[in-house]
């Protein structure tokens, strides 16, 4: 499969709607490294400890995971548009009520309910984009794609400068700029045809009884244990002020975007998809191991390096995900997000309780192990995802790949 086989002009020619969708969509994906920079920050802030603060991403994922399965039971019965613009709206509301914390806890539970906005509005916003796309679902895809890299680099950015000033802009910010996606779309995405048949939330967990979606949803619970922890854990390590923490996360986004969008297909077409699960994924616990033990520098260019692998991980593992099972993409895509958006939720909180067992150098270690569990899994279990892939293939070519938004 070549998802990504599009010249620029199919990409660049799309509708209003198309854009504004994709804009919606970086500005989502921006909410997940968003604080990175100001974790710190926050917790001066707040009076929180390190462990404290990272629950932001534990009840941002948490909440994520156990409201995947019902994404696709709400936009089966109110359609597309409006599910995207309820997401958006939740949005809106809890980053701007995140600003206004007086509390750790207060911020922990609006992060919560920004999680699930986050949910709604990420789950529906790529079968949005195909819906209305011109050039087909090579140019939709890309875009998506390009647009979650473009978040995820840009996200640490504006958290940076905004957050110099003070750790609540960050929040504010993001609110203002949701709102504005939230008007460009109402205006120009109209609605879609919703689909044939209403999707029970059952769905997702039923689809993982077929072993090669489940032997690929548990290989990336493992290696988002790792992501997870570099992401949450590290601004602590490094200890840098909101600029430079904020510069080094911009540089690990922007590796992730270019390895997810342009590496890892060309990758895939010649190597083959487990092959580059397998060597990314021990490339990454060599990279999360390095992190941890070596001195500032090293921890630095480790962190930043791990952005090419954690961009691999995303798309292959992904479509491996999509692919192999013969569910419905959007269900099996909601079914393996509910299992691995869990180790997103359980890494950021038991890191800095490793580190108060034990070190600081101990969470990584424990990362890298994870990493290669996920290796493990792949290779233990590649007859059932490769054929399950072969058998699927035919089932899925009419789908046009509109449920890869769970990159």
């Amino acid at each position: 499969m070549e998802p990504f086989d599009t010249g620029a002009g199919g990409l660049l020619k799309q509708p209003r709607a198309v854009w504004a969708t994709a804009g919606a969509s970086v500005v989502a994906f921006m909410g997940i490294g968003l604080v990175d920079p100001i974790l710190p920050s926050i917790a001066q802030g707040l009076h929180a400890t390190a462990g404290q603060v990272s629950l932001l991403f534990t009840s941002y994922f948490l909440i994520t995971a156990v409201a995947m399965p019902v994404t696709g039971f709400v936009s089966s019965r109110i359609g597309g548009r409006r599910t995207l613009l309820l997401g958006l709206a939740l949005v809106v509301v809890f980053a701007g009520l995140a600003g206004t914390s007086g509390s750790v806890g207060e911020l922990v539970g609006f992060r919560a309910g920004w999680g699930l906005g986050n949910a709604l509005s990420v789950s529906t916003a790529l079968a949005v984009i195909v819906g209305a796309a011109a050039g087909g679902s090579a140019a939709a895809v890309l875009l998506y794609e390009s647009a979650l890299g473009l978040g995820m680099a840009c996200g640490p950015l504006l958290g940076a400068l905004l957050g110099d000033a003070d750790w609540r802009y960050p929040f504010f910010g993001t609110a203002f700029l949701m709102a504005v996606g939230f008007l460009c779309i109402a205006a120009f995405l109209k609605e879609q045809p919703k689909p044939a048949r209403r999707t029970s939330p059952l769905d997702p967990l039923r689809a993982l009884g077929h072993g090669g979606l489940a032997s690929a949803a548990a290989s990336a619970f493992f290696y988002n244990y790792t992501f997870f922890t570099v992401l949450a854990f590290t601004p602590f390590v490094l200890d840098m002020t909101p600029y430079r923490s904020g510069a080094v996360f911009f540089a690990w986004g922007a590796l992730l975007a270019v390895f997810s969008v342009l590496v890892a297909p060309r990758l895939q077409r010649r190597f083959g998809s487990p092959a580059v699960l397998v060597g990314s994924l021990v490339l990454l616990a060599a990279d999360v191991l390095a992190l941890g033990y070596g001195d500032r520098t090293t921890a630095i260019v480790c962190t930043v390096l791990s952005g090419a692998f954690i961009g691999v991980n995303n798309t292959v593992c992904t479509e491996l995900a999509l692919g192999v099972s013969d569910a419905p993409r959007p269900v099996a895509s909601a079914g393996y997000n509910f299992v691995r958006w869990f180790a997103a939720a359980a890494a950021p909180c038991l890191a800095p309780k490793i580190e108060e067992w034990s070190d600081v150098h101990l969470p990584f270690a424990v990362a890298a192990a994870t990493a290669v569990l996920g290796a493990l899994v792949v290779v233990v279990r590649r007859a059932a995802l490769t054929r399950g892939a072969a058998e699927s293939a035919a089932g899925h070519a009419a789908e046009d790949g509109v449920a890869v938004f769970a990159n």
